[in-house]
């Protein structure tokens, strides 16, 4: 009789384990295995027959051996549950995705718990781990921070250049005025235009003056430093923002500017294009209140340039 009540609480467990939607694993201090459920089963293709007293990092090379035996430490000593989610370690368990042919993942995001499992005497001998499938959660999640993060560069990007838009290069301007006003450095700014540009659109079109904005947009993309920041201002005006570079360095990047485009051949419907443009460069001061004060004194450069012949550089 004792024997069918025994038998029949074994079935009870296993039901109850398979019946389970999580990874049950309990593993001793040596981590040997000594529970393996169904889910576990499923998805390891490793019977419970074949892993159990087994070591569970025979099967399972993926597993960073030091770092789940510090992680479990506590759960042995302290008697206190460890949660491990999928943004620390997407993984414990290298699983395939369920669902590989809709789900963009090739594994199985997980979340981790292990807790005590007490003896009669109260000491920890073995350790319970939970897998938690929570592929869809993650996927969902990281598809929302995709989008939001192409939605933020989206929003700093003019749609006709693909550089940055006037807005988001005057946050990036003001910032290195304020960052200037901390810790003086001898940061500039250019800005530029192209010269004539309404004769290009009413010779050519306003398509073709498209092209040529998009042209000169890449060719100064091409030209600048990563940590330049390179802006359309509006129309066919752009600027540039040097940061830790004295005038006299950015006159030479200047007058680069203006000698490559002077030779640029655009050539659009059967129609070749050339244009120069005039630039305009002042370095950080003490004495500008506002960032905009110091592009103001670019600007006036700019203008002394377009006076003075157009298709050259002016220093403020």
């Amino acid at each position: 009789m004792q024997d069918m009540k025994e038998l029949a609480e074994m079935h009870w467990k296993h039901d109850l384990l398979g019946s389970i939607e999580v990874g049950i694993v309990v593993v001793d201090r040596e981590y040997l295995v000594q529970v393996w459920n169904l889910f576990m089963e499923n998805h390891s293709n490793i019977a419970p027959s074949t892993i159990r007293g087994t070591s569970l990092f025979a099967h399972f090379p993926e597993i960073d051996e030091t770092w789940l035996r510090v992680k479990v430490e506590p759960v042995f000593s302290m008697k206190s549950p460890v949660f491990v989610i999928w943004e620390q370690r997407p993984f414990l368990f290298r699983f395939g995705a369920n669902r590989p042919i809709t789900s963009p993942s090739k594994f199985m995001y997980q979340n981790i718990t292990i807790f005590p499992l007490a003896s009669l005497s109260g000491q920890v001998e073995q350790v319970c781990i939970v897998v938690y499938d929570v592929t869809d959660q993650a996927v969902s999640k990281q598809a929302i921070e995709e989008l939001n993060n192409e939605l933020q560069r989206l929003s700093r990007i003019d749609g006709l250049t693909g550089i940055y838009n006037r807005r988001y290069w005057e946050e990036q301007f003001s910032r290195e005025f304020k960052r200037n006003l901390r810790k003086p450095s001898q940061s500039s700014v250019i800005i530029l235009d192209i010269d004539h540009f309404k004769k290009i659109n009413d010779n050519y079109g306003h398509p073709a003056g498209d092209e040529v904005i998009r042209r000169l947009a890449k060719l100064l993309k091409d030209v600048t430093r990563e940590t330049d920041i390179c802006g359309r201002y509006g129309g066919e005006e752009f600027t540039i923002l040097l940061p830790d570079t004295a005038s006299p360095n950015v006159m030479i990047l200047a007058q680069r500017i203006r000698e490559t485009v002077e030779k640029l051949k655009i050539e659009y419907e059967q129609q070749t294009i050339s244009f120069t443009v005039s630039l305009g460069i002042a370095q950080f001061s003490p004495v500008f209140e506002q960032h905009m004060q110091w592009l103001e004194s670019a600007d006036k450069a700019l203008y002394q340039a377009k006076i003075s012949g157009r298709n050259r550089v002016v220093i403020a």
